[in-house]
This record gives structure tokens, C-alpha cells and sequence, in this order.
């Protein structure tokens, strides 16, 4: 039996093929399919889109990553071979020329400018829809020197040739037109795609992990990549706060470059043998439902898709209080303590209360705001617009 993923791959299309496909109704552009908060939204989109019938391009620069597999059979995913993002560029105008879709919707900044560029210079007519996923000045604070003023640049003088714009939230869209000079009016708001029926059936399977066995301490639980922007040692410091009064465990699903300093941290505070970094997994959502607790620590967002997917599982939340996306997924701590940033204290007591269990507001009812569907139409009615 020929398995979904032989079957995607059967479908893959090299870009550098001079065979002409059928004709394409929607095209979607990313850099990878790494294990990235947006690089999963658009691999949803795609997927959600095809579901309802319509004929979908998956283009990356470089088809590699941990969501190839989780494109649907019925996404043509192509391949433009290219080393870095900026790199494909005359593979995407190849690309734009021979199959002249009439939109294409991109991802990330570096990959609006690039779609945005490549776009012109194929001179088709496609209308180019750009998303930002996260805060643009916080965001570029952490790239290196030269691609932190020389990106927004690109951006200022590209942004305005998109048919539209749209950001995750509506602290992203605020601020993505203060930082680029412009038109609020001109930026719609889309909250990401995260509450799918894929997390629902994942979320239901059985882990059999010694910590989350009967009997056993409370679980809490982190999901992102290990770097700066998910602030986890101010969580591993305020969790070590809580082990002085309440047993627990704390588990952190994610890779990324600050693995060593932060396993180095936990076996510094004698926390070795209760915190966990199992890495990125296939399935988080089963930890979601499971643990007891979710917490997210981080020092920025666009949106916070593991703060919505925690919830659709049922289980209770904590989040710092950051730009841009918590306080609008939570509606001001509605659902869910909103602590300041990097406030190690606020976040150690809001565990200690949190496990208590005294208030657990029905968060899955919050998290039907964030259904694939939902975001499917919304993204149709901006692509399907004329102009800005």
C-alpha cells in the first residue's frame, strides 16, 4: 500500500522541470518547511484550501524540512532548489511566468520582499498577498547587524506593491504599520489557522511516557524552539521557584541553538532529573492534553499558535503578557493568567495558583476562534480583493 507521504512525493514537482503542469488557482511561497510557526500555518492553509476544492502550488525555495510530510497529497508541493531564500528569485519569476497563477500568498519578510520582487520582474499580472507572522521590530532586534536595517528597507519600499497585506494579530498589524509608514486601514487581520480536526485526533492518542503515568507529579509543559524570543530561562527559574514548595515536572517540546546553555541551566539548579527537552516531536498536541498545565514564556509573539493549539486541547494556560499575540488569543487573561515579561516571580506564582485548579475557564470554547475554516475564508476574501 503506497503510504500518504510516498504519495505527496510522487506529486512533487521540480522546478527546474520544463514540463508545463495543469493550471494553478492559488500559490503559496515560504522559505522551507523547518519546524517554524509560520512555515505550519501556510502548510494548514495549503491543505485547507485543496480540501475545499481549490487547486493549490505549495512553492518553497528549498523543499526540506520537518512539515514535508504534513503536506496533503492533494498540495502540489514545488521545489525551487534554491540555497537561500533570496537565491530563488529567477526560479520564482520562472515559475510566475510559466503558470501565471492569478494570486500568490507568501510568508515572512524576507519572503514577501523576494515573492514581491519576483512578482514584478515576471511582469504576469499575479496578485501577491504578503502575511507577517510576527513582530517586525522585536524580530529584527535579534538578526545580525546588516540584515536588521537593510531588511525593513526592502520592506518599506516593497510592502506597498502587494494586492494585500495581512499579520496574524492585531498587535503585529499595529505595529507593522507604524515601523513601515503604513496605511493601518490597508492591513487585515487574520488569526492563524491552529484549531484543525488533525489536532483533534492527535490530540486523543495515548502517550506512554513514565511522566505522565497515575500518581505521577504535574506536568507542566512548553512547546517551541529553543531560542531567545521563547525567554524558557525565565520559565526554568521560576519553575525551579515552584520545586521549593510543589512537586512537578517541567517538560519543553522544541530544538533550536540554546539546547546546551539551557540543559547546562537546569543541571546547575539541580533540575536535570525534572525538566525534559525530548526535542521537536510529531505529535505535541497529545502533551498538550495530558499535561497540566501550558505555559507560554515568551519575550515576544506574532500571534502564539501553541498558547491556541494548548487551549483547543483543553488544558489550562499561562503566557506572558508579550507583543503581540497572547493578550488577544486570551482577551486580557480571560482565559488564562497574562504575567509580565521576564518577571520571574509573576510566572512562579501564576504555576503555584494555576495548579491549584481552582478556576479552569473552558478554554476549547476560546479556541473555536482559531478553526482552519474560519481562516480559509478570511484568507480567500483578501486574495480574491483587487487591490489595496
Amino acid at each position: 500500500m503506497v503510504s500518504l507521504l510516498q504519495q505527496r512525493l510522487a506529486r512533487r514537482v521540480d522546478a527546474r522541470d520544463d514540463e508545463r503542469p495543469g493550471d494553478v488557482a492559488i500559490t503559496l511561497f515560504l522559505p522551507s518547511l523547518e519546524g517554524g510557526g509560520a512555515e505550519i500555518v501556510m502548510v494548514t492553509l495549503a491543505n485547507g484550501l485543496a480540501a475545499q476544492g481549490w487547486r493549490v502550488d505549495l512553492v518553497v525555495a528549498n523543499a526540506t524540512g520537518a512539515y514535508v510530510s504534513r503536506v496533503s497529497p492533494a498540495v502540489r508541493l514545488v521545489d525551487l532548489h534554491a540555497p537561500r531564500v533570496l537565491y530563488s528569485v529567477p526560479a520564482l519569476v520562472r515559475y510566475l511566468r510559466r503558470e501565471r497563477p492569478p494570486v500568490l500568498l507568501s510568508a515572512l519578510n524576507y519572503a514577501n520582499v523576494v515573492a514581491l520582487w519576483a512578482n514584478r520582474l515576471a511582469g504576469v499580472g499575479t496578485r501577491v498577498v504578503i502575511s507577517e507572522h510576527n513582530n517586525v521590530t522585536r524580530d529584527m532586534s535579534a538578526e545580525p547587524m546588516g540584515r536588521s536595517w537593510f531588511i525593513p528597507l526592502l520592506m518599506r519600499r516593497c510592502y506597498p506593491w502587494a494586492s494585500g497585506i495581512v499579520a496574524v494579530s492585531n498587535g503585529v498589524a499595529d505595529e507593522l504599520a507604524k515601523s513601515l509608514a503604513l496605511p493601518r486601514e490597508h492591513i487585515d487581520v487574520i488569526y492563524n489557522p491552529v484549531v484543525t480536526e488533525r489536532l483533534r485526533e492527535l490530540s486523543v492518542l495515548q502517550l506512554t511516557h513514565p511522566w505522565l503515568a497515575p500518581g505521577e507529579p504535574p506536568v507542566i509543559l512548553a512547546v517551541g524552539r529553543l531560542t531567545a524570543q521563547k525567554d524558557y530561562p525565565t520559565l526554568i527559574q521560576a519553575f525551579a521557584a515552584l520545586r521549593t514548595h510543589r512537586d512537578a515536572r517541567l517538560v519543553i517540546l522544541g530544538e533550536g541553538e540554546l539546547r546546551g546553555t539551557l540543559e547546562a541551566m537546569a543541571a546547575r539548579l539541580g533540575l536535570a532529573d525534572v525538566i525534559a527537552f525530548p526535542g521537536f516531536v510529531d505529535n505535541p498536541y497529545a502533551w498538550m492534553r495530558q499535561a497540566a498545565l501550558f505555559v507560554l514564556s515568551s519575550a515576544w509573539e506574532g500571534f502564539g499558535n501553541v498558547l491556541a493549539e494548548a487551549m483547543a486541547c483543553g488544558t489550562p494556560v499561562i503566557s506572558t503578557d508579550c507583543p503581540s499575540g497572547p493578550a488577544e488569543i486570551l482577551e486580557n487573561g480571560a482565559w488564562g493568567r497574562l504575567v509580565p515579561v521576564a518577571d520571574v516571580e509573576a510566572l512562579h506564582e501564576a504555576m503555584a495558583t494555576a495548579l491549584q485548579g481552582s478556576e479552569r475557564p473552558d478554554v476549547e470554547r476560546r479556541a473555536r476562534a482559531f478553526e482552519l475554516d474560519q481562516a480559509v475564508q478570511s484568507y480567500l476574501r483578501v486574495m480574491q480583493r483587487r487591490s489595496l
